[in-house]
């Protein structure tokens, strides 16, 4: 698994816990940011996951209308929380990082979404990154 994918894996684990706990996003990147320091192997796929949570803290209003714009009908609170959490990844990747190509960022969400939420979501995930990468 390449840096990248595991930081984008991180990333999906620091938006889904701060999203199932009800905390702030940036208290729990500040969290994670602690543990990150402790394992310096990992800093490379750390730097990645914090670029993601700081771009989807930095442009959070626009990411979630996009989704919500491109999810035909989804209301983003009755999403699973993985499926919101990669979408916004995905989302973050499309519109912000030009480093990212387009089909790498939609192929690695829904491989994410396959491996941790529903049998439904790949589908759905894959669905929403198309509409949102064609609008852009």
């Amino acid at each position: 698994m390449g840096a990248r994918t595991k930081a984008r894996k991180r990333a999906l684990d620091i938006l889904f816990s701060a999203d199932v706990r009800g905390d702030d996003i940036a208290v729990t990147l500040t969290a994670e940011a602690k543990r990150a320091a402790s394992e310096p192997a990992r800093e490379a796929s750390w730097l990645y996951a914090r670029e993601i949570v700081d771009g989807i803290l930095d442009h959070s209003d626009d990411i979630d209308e996009s989704i919500v714009t491109h999810s035909r009908d989804w209301k983003l609170e009755r999403m699973p929380t993985v499926d919101r959490a990669l979408l916004r990844i995905g989302v973050w990747e499309i519109l912000y990082n030009e480093a990212v190509p387009t089909a790498v960022a939609i192929d690695e969400a829904v491989e994410l979404a396959k491996e941790f939420s529903t049998d439904d979501s790949g589908a759905f995930v894959h669905g929403v990154l198309a509409r949102v990468a064609r609008a852009s």
